[in-house]
């Protein structure tokens, strides 16, 4: 099974927000670990060539942000073409993505992959929400794992939590 925790960082709310950095995990629920992992800090500026849409609340949002949390933002970036060709290829095929929010992360990336005019690398039907699982199971406590708002480090502790939910549901 290709399960896949996806978590973005934006510069945005709407479904066409710049990306700053793509987590993602692939995680095994049956056997309860992450097994892959893939991370990409991307350019604004290839962003915003590609009219991509920041906010302005989401910018002061950011520069509200403790220093080492937008420092990882700092980190050396490559072109969101080049991360969403390597994400592509990271993802492989038949992909379940699972988002914080069903309008949110999938869209998100669904669209920046049309604003370069490249395939999306999951079936639309493979999309998944995070968050309304954790809303209907609401039992299973979350544990944050790394820094809060690090695009890996909130991917990995959503899987974690992600799959503690499908066990509870499957009665594991």
């Amino acid at each position: 099974m290709n399960e896949v925790v996806l978590d973005l960082e934006t510069m945005g709310v709407s479904s066409h927000a710049p990306i700053l950095a793509i987590g993602a995990v692939r995680f095994d629920k049956e056997h309860g670990v992450h097994t892959d992992k893939f991370y990409r800090v991307i350019s604004l500026k290839s962003n915003m060539e590609l009219l991509l849409s920041p906010d302005a609340d989401t910018v002061m949002w950011w520069m509200r942000q403790s220093e080492s949390v937008r420092s990882q933002l700092l980190r050396p970036s490559i072109s969101l073409p080049a991360a969403l060709e390597e994400f592509s290829c990271w993802i492989g095929e038949d992909a379940k993505v699972w988002g914080n929010g069903a309008a949110f992360d999938n869209v998100v990336l669904g669209n920046a992959y049309k604003a370069c005019s490249m395939k999306q690398p999951w079936e639309f039907y493979n999309d998944r929400c995070y968050r309304t699982m954790k809303n209907v199971v609401t039992n299973v406590p979350f544990e944050r794992l790394g820094t809060h708002h690090n695009a890996l480090d909130d991917a990995e502790s959503q899987a974690t939590h992600l799959i503690k939910i499908l066990k509870a549901v499957d009665g594991d």
